[in-house]
């Protein structure tokens, strides 16, 4: 148990690179070379994990929440003016506001663990 506490600060920086992987993925299979700049927003997490910096931390956090925050609305503003429910757009409200609101929560996770604690 004590293991598994130890390394749950890390969880929302391993979400944020499996998004960035999935990110990845899914435009190389459609625009092979162009997509390996976004292997760029990476590195700051993976940074994080290996040698943590409380500024970075801080900086992640904020810069993550404000993203969040305008995804929020975005998706919000998509499901308002979206006025036909089919079965695609049922996944969209389902998947989307998973992946919306679960990156909202790590943002502020981030946020928290540079504000609540050092590494």
């Amino acid at each position: 148990m004590k293991f598994i506490i130890q390394y749950t600060k890390f969880i929302p920086y391993l979400y944020f690179i499996s998004i960035v992987a999935y990110w990845f993925t899914d435009i190389n299979r459609t625009q092979g070379i162009d997509a390996y700049p976004i292997l760029l927003f990476g590195i700051p997490f993976l940074w994080q994990i290996a040698s943590p910096n409380k500024r970075l931390n801080f900086i992640l956090g904020i810069s993550f929440v404000c993203l969040s925050s305008y995804l929020i609305l975005a998706y919000l503003f998509d499901i308002i003016k979206k006025s036909s429910f089919n079965s695609s757009f049922n996944d969209f409200i389902i998947y989307g506001g998973i992946f919306v609101f679960l990156n909202f929560i790590m943002a502020l996770w981030i946020l928290r663990n540079s504000i609540d604690r050092s590494f």
